[in-house]
């Protein structure tokens, strides 16, 4: 996996809970752990939304694709980490945030 263990951008690709379509975004990542995370304020949006009723997602980084599995994650230290990670030195950084963990197909 070539993707960069610095906050990055890349296309996320959820398939719509009601179209049932691709549904892409660009949003800033993270690499931890061997696993890939994008988070937000509150699970509001479409891309949130739909990888929670479908988990099965792509990622589009630096011209390459992967695809892999999303879950919610519930560890709110977890979390914190991920928003210090995805906005370092930032005061946005010590905010609340909910987060989806991206295990990548080998």
């Amino acid at each position: 996996m070539s993707i960069t263990e610095k906050p990055f951008l890349a296309s996320l690709t959820t398939i719509g809970r009601i179209s049932k379509k691709p549904h892409s975004v660009t949003l800033r990542g993270v690499k931890y752990n061997g696993k890939i995370y994008f988070s937000r304020h509150i699970p509001n949006s479409d891309w949130f939304k739909n990888a929670l009723k479908d988990p099965n997602v792509s990622i589009n980084y630096n011209n390459l694709s992967y695809s892999g599995m999303a879950k919610f994650v519930t560890n709110p230290d977890l979390n914190q980490k991920i928003s210090q990670m995805k906005y370092p030195g930032e005061k946005r950084a010590q905010e609340k945030r909910v987060s989806i963990e991206i295990t990548l197909h080998e």
